[in-house]
């Protein structure tokens, strides 16, 4: 007669299987928690938040940036070059002496101006002269030494005798102040064609909008040399390390793998262009 395994047994195995699979589960499940808080830790691979797209070997003096249609401008000799797609642009006036600054803001309305000369002149798209001022000439003469430009056909213009801001019309020729007289020093300014923002000696940072209002800033920004800003991030030298300041979150962050022999550099549409002696090298920028 066949012998049944006595029920109690059974029983018993019934259990022990249960709780050594129970056993193993839980071991399984603290093995992934581990390694969970392992990749979430130590072990997560950084982002890359640079990388380098291409670089060009352009020998210039300025390297003054990219329009909005991705014409690539700088100085040489003190002639403004225009570049696109093998097709090239020129415009000089060696009479009004070292160039100053170029505004690409406005791609159709190009502002290069003369400081020594007290001098701006507007060029059109195909970097035809449209239009010369002569500060020193106007009604009431002006000493400038910083300038970019507005909207509606003005001009930011900073006189420093009289420590004003102005808006000066081109289309009519009239001079309109602005906030109120800046007594200190002016340390880094820019511009667009709403604000005008400037850094005073003692780190105060300010902006004055074209309806003169004026505007503290609560930036606390460390920096040697601001190299670029507008309405979103401002990118600055620190001991020759490349930051990036979100104007938005108020977040701070350093940027690696980057030239840092670099004398200026701008940013448009998440591309980072760094000009050197050796040329231009151009970076995707992800910033957190």
């Amino acid at each position: 007669m066949h012998q049944y395994p006595d029920r109690n047994i059974i029983l018993a195995k019934l259990v022990a299987n249960k709780y050594r699979k129970k056993s193993e589960t839980m071991k399984a499940t603290f093995k992934t928690v581990v390694l969970l808080f392992w990749l979430a830790g130590f072990g997560q691979v950084p982002n890359k938040s640079v990388v380098l797209l291409n670089q060009s070997d352009v020998k210039a003096d300025m390297f003054i940036g990219y329009d909005k249609f991705d014409w690539f401008y700088f100085v040489k000799n003190n002639v403004i070059y225009k570049i696109k797609n093998g097709e090239s642009l020129e415009y000089k006036n060696l009479a009004l002496g070292k160039i100053t600054k170029v505004d690409l803001l406005n791609p159709l309305k190009v502002i290069v101006f003369y400081e020594r000369f007290n001098t701006v002149v507007t060029l059109d798209n195909q970097l035809n002269e449209t239009l010369k001022i002569d500060f020193s000439q106007l009604k009431t003469p002006l000493v400038v030494n910083k300038i970019g430009i507005a909207l509606q056909n003005q001009l930011w213009v900073f006189d420093e005798i009289m420590r004003q801001l102005f808006l000066y019309d081109t289309s009519n020729a009239t001079l309109k102040s602005v906030g109120t007289p800046i007594a200190e020093e002016i340390r880094y300014y820019s511009s667009d064609f709403n604000t005008f923002l400037w850094v005073d000696d003692l780190d105060n940072w300010y902006q004055c909008s074209v309806f003169g209002s004026v505007q503290k800033l609560g930036y606390q920004i460390d920096f040697d040399t601001i190299l670029f800003s507008d309405n979103a991030f401002i990118f600055y030298k620190k001991e020759e390390k490349l930051y990036v300041f979100d104007r938005n979150t108020k977040k701070i962050n350093s940027l690696e793998n980057i030239e840092k022999t670099f004398t200026s550099l701008t940013y448009k549409n998440q591309i980072l262009s760094i000009f050197t002696n050796q040329g231009i090298s151009n970076y995707k920028i992800t910033i957190p």
